[in-house]
This record gives structure tokens, C-alpha cells and sequence, in this order.
């Protein structure tokens, strides 16, 4: 009990001992990390180099304070960590990956499925004009909700409920987004996206090989996916067992 006090004592002290000039220096090297890592992967992705809005807002975007305390010493780590109820904030790099596969517009209004931390939905707030977030655990939507009111995000709206169906009131979307892995791709989700619009969205099993696809659906409302890269998230949950 004693050792396990001293851990958590340690862990505050080396969180309140990081400065707003170390943040700041942190987030810079994340992005310098992120543009190496697209090079490295732009064959895959189709992205050797992600656009300047996109790592703009990354840029902007306090991932410090979008995390638990005891995890905001690693908050600009280029890896995934965990925000509590046995979920993650994604990486870095699959966040400016997913956010350029959208083909964001300053226009543009975007859906949401999994806010989590909030962190995504405030990267996409730096971009398009209106965020929809949808989270299904309401103490994780509660402190996303709270979190990002706290930072200034005025454009983005937060509900809690199954994102499987999506927002159908809200829509229809410019773009999807979906941080949770699914076994298949929502045929609500797909209802709810714009002709010439782009989802984003993990499908496979815990278990198993999870690709991140891209769905885009033509002028004539055609879809046609595309395997981008293999990556692993947490699972999507909720009561559905059909599609509507």
C-alpha cells in the first residue's frame, strides 16, 4: 500500500513539474514525429505528406489537457494511452491520418463516433465549420463535454448514445469519422453521408486484423471502399445486434 501511495505521489509531482513551454516543445516534436511517419507510410496511405490544416490544428490543440493528469507527462507521445472505462486515446499519427483521409473543409460539417477523450473532435474543430460527437459511455462524454467547453470549442455539439445509428437529425454529414473498430461498416452511417463525402472508420475484430478503410461515396451516391493501412482500436459497443 505504502509503495503503491509513493507511485501515485512520484507521478503528481513529475506531472505539476511540466511547464507550458515544455507542452508546447512536446506538441512540435509530436508534429515533426508525425510528418516523418507519413513519409514512411505514404505509399500505404496514399499521403506522403499531410497537409498543412491538418497538422496546423494538431499544432494548436492542447492534447495535455484533453488526457488524465496522470497521463499528461506522456500526453505528446506518439502512441495511444489510456482515458479510463477501458479506453484509449488514439495515436497521434492515426488521428492526423484519419483527420487527412476525411478531406476536411473549412465548410464542412463532421460526425463523430467515439469522442473519448475529445481529442479528435477538437483537432476536426480546429478545420470544418460544425463537429457531431457521439459517445457511448456517459462519464467519458460527461468530461469530453466539459473538457472541451473549458478549451473554447464553441462548434462542437456532444451527445451520448450508440453512435452504430449515428446522428440521422443532424445529418446529412460531409464526412464520418468512427474510432472504434466495427465488424462491418454501419449501413446507418452510410445513409448519413453526403454524396462526395468520405468515412473513416477501423473494421475487424478485437481479435483479429483490423483494417482502417476508407469509404467514399460518389456524386451519384455509389460507394467504394479502400484498405488504407492495418491498425488496432477498441472495439465499437452498444446494443445493436441488426442494421437499420
Amino acid at each position: 500500500m505504502m509503495f503503491r501511495i509513493l507511485i501515485i505521489v512520484l507521478s503528481m509531482l513529475l506531472v505539476s513539474s511540466v511547464t507550458a513551454g515544455d507542452y508546447e516543445q512536446k506538441r512540435m516534436d509530436m508534429i515533426e514525429e508525425i510528418q516523418s511517419m507519413s513519409g514512411l507510410t505514404g505509399n500505404k496511405t496514399g499521403h506522403k505528406r499531410f497537409s498543412d490544416k491538418v497538422m496546423t490544428a494538431l499544432a494548436k490543440v492542447k492534447r495535455h489537457e484533453l488526457v488524465p493528469e496522470t497521463t499528461r507527462v506522456n500526453a505528446y507521445a506518439n502512441r495511444p494511452l489510456p482515458i479510463g472505462h477501458g479506453q484509449t486515446i488514439s495515436q497521434p499519427y492515426i488521428v492526423a491520418l484519419m483527420t487527412e483521409l476525411l478531406a476536411p473543409e473549412a465548410e464542412h460539417k463532421i460526425l463523430e463516433v467515439g469522442t473519448g477523450s475529445g481529442y479528435q473532435a477538437a483537432v476536426l474543430a480546429e478545420i470544418v465549420s460544425q463537429v457531431y460527437s457521439i459517445e457511448i459511455i456517459e462519464p467519458l462524454g460527461q468530461r469530453a463535454q466539459q473538457d472541451l467547453q473549458r478549451l473554447g470549442y464553441q462548434n462542437i455539439q456532444l451527445k451520448v448514445a450508440d453512435g452504430y445509428y449515428g446522428w440521422k437529425e443532424a445529418g446529412p454529414f460531409d464526412g464520418i469519422i468512427v474510432t472504434a473498430v466495427a465488424s462491418h461498416i454501419p449501413p446507418p452511417l452510410i445513409k448519413q453521408l453526403k454524396p462526395g463525402g468520405h468515412m473513416v472508420i477501423p473494421v475487424g475484430g478485437r481479435f483479429q486484423v483490423q483494417q482502417l478503410m476508407l469509404v467514399e461515396k460518389d456524386s451519384n451516391g455509389k460507394v467504394k471502399t479502400r484498405q488504407i493501412l492495418p491498425v488496432r482500436f477498441v472495439p465499437l459497443t452498444g446494443g445493436h445486434t441488426t442494421a437499420e
